[in-house]
């Protein structure tokens, strides 16, 4: 095995010491067990700190790039520290042990996987998508692998021993719990490439810690996955992210941006949300190469030939997703599902007619600054045109018609979603014209407008 091969090799195997959480279950004591699960790797640490010495073997074994000009195996000192904690917070906390373990196999599969994956091809998509993969098997297999260790420490069945870590229910089918340890596992897989994506591979610390934290706030939300919705989420949405990426529509990290955020729609509200939101990302994301080289003389076009980053992505979705996440939780934090549902609506109608009023707007001469409406540049900051407002309100109608067949609206809540759509889009256009470009961001004032469209939508659902 080349270098990096065998690093990540060996980082797997350390990570296995994180099965020690589920093995000892909490016993004598969970203060007991929170030093005793923490001590392997905290001489794990130790040692890369202050004991292997530069010229030794072990230290080419373990180094990264950045060891050697240190001179101590920061990135393995880093990787145990912050498995340490998080078995802490298993075996103290609360964190379901069954997560800390597969987030921690998540991250070392993903890993090995990546590096098998260059002697084929270096390229970054290639890579980024074999970590995603192997991050996905690894998880599910180390959750497995946590559960039936807790079982055994316990004296339990393993199916009981199952049913009462993950808080199914004991009426629940084995197909539930898979799906349900599934789910987890790709979200985890996913989250941690789009991390990795964007980062350094000496964070791969930070990227453990929060992707435990997601995962657990996906268990806290106590929603069940139905494996059919979950095996079509993954599905289609893989397949539309390779579609993204290879138009051209989408960078890597917006790709998996956008696939996460698909999944997390199919399997925490429904089809008719999946449905809400691809329609968002595909619509949206070819409207950008629509004559685009005409756009770029103009000074209008995106960066990247159009393909749109994680940021740009994540500042269009985090509205809708926070809806999502309501939808799930509405039992616990009190918020009716319907007005979740028309805010989702509402803040994914908003992305899309701000995207088709800048997209095909730009291209029409004489734009109007949208607050005083005097004759401005084609590409200022708040400059609007009528045929950029009426294609917004078309692609407003868009998501108001598919969410009506989806969610079985009457005319009078499906033109509320339009409204709401409206009303986000005009928000985009007067912060644009005020304080973008000064005070805001491109990215911020694309979240703040989706925002808009959201309660926007929602009061007007309220009123008809």
């Amino acid at each position: 095995m080349n270098g990096n091969l065998g690093r990540a090799g060996l980082f797997a195997v350390v990570g296995a010491l994180a099965l020690v959480v589920p093995a000892l279950g909490g016993r004598p004591t969970p203060r007991t067990a929170a030093v005793l699960s923490a001590v392997p790797f905290a001489v794990v640490a130790g040692l890369g700190l202050f004991v292997v010495d530069r010229d030794s073997r072990a230290f080419e074994l373990f180094a990264s790039p950045g060891d050697y000009e240190e001179g101590r195996l920061f990135s393995l000192a880093g990787f145990a520290l912050a498995a340490a904690g998080l078995a802490i917070l298993a075996s103290r906390f609360g964190l379901p042990s069954y997560v800390y373990v597969g987030t921690v196999f998540v991250l070392t599969g993903g890993n090995l996987a990546a590096e098998l994956s260059k002697r084929v091809s270096a390229d970054t998509f290639v890579t980024t998508s074999a970590f995603a993969v192997g991050g996905f098997l690894a998880g599910l297999f180390g959750e497995g692998l946590a559960l039936l260790a807790g079982a055994t420490g316990g004296g339990l069945r393993l199916y009981d021993h199952v049913v009462s870590a993950t808080g199914l229910g004991a009426n629940v089918a084995w197909p539930t719990v898979l799906a349900a340890l599934a789910f987890l596992a790709a979200a985890g897989a996913i989250a941690a490439a789009l991390l990795r994506s964007m980062l350094l591979q000496r964070d791969d610390p930070l990227v453990m810690v929060s992707v435990a934290l997601l995962l657990w706030l996906f268990v806290g939300l106590d929603v069940a996955v139905p494996p059919q919705r979950l095996l079509v989420g993954l599905l289609v949405t893989v397949l539309l992210g390779y579609l993204a990426y290879s138009l051209g529509t989408a960078s890597v990290p917006g790709m998996l941006t956008g696939v996460l955020l698909a999944l997390l729609a199919v399997v925490l509200g429904g089809y008719g949300w999946f449905a809400l939101l691809l329609t968002f990302f595909g619509v949206g994301g070819l409207s950008s190469k629509f004559r685009y080289e005409e756009k770029r003389e103009r000074g209008i076009a995106e960066d990247n030939e159009g393909a749109r980053g994680s940021g740009n992505v994540l500042a269009n979705s985090a509205a809708a997703l926070a809806a999502v996440l309501a939808f799930a939780a509405s039992d616990t934090v009190g918020v009716a599902p319907e007005l979740a549902r028309f805010a989702f609506a509402g803040a994914v109608a908003t992305a899309l007619a701000d995207t088709l009023s800048s997209e095909f707007g730009g291209l029409f001469d004489d734009p109007r600054l949208v607050t005083t409406f005097e004759r401005v540049e084609p590409g200022t900051d708040g400059a609007v045109t009528w045929q950029g407002e009426l294609a917004g309100l078309v692609g407003a109608g868009v998501i108001a018609g598919i969410a009506a067949v989806f969610f079985d609206l009457g005319p009078l809540p499906t033109l509320a979603i339009v409204g709401g759509g409206f009303v986000g889009m005009t928000v985009d256009s007067v912060l644009g014209a005020t304080v973008e470009g000064g005070m805001l961001g491109n990215q911020a004032v694309n979240l703040l407008a989706t925002l808009g469209g959201a309660v926007g939508c929602t009061l007007f659902a309220l009123l008809v």
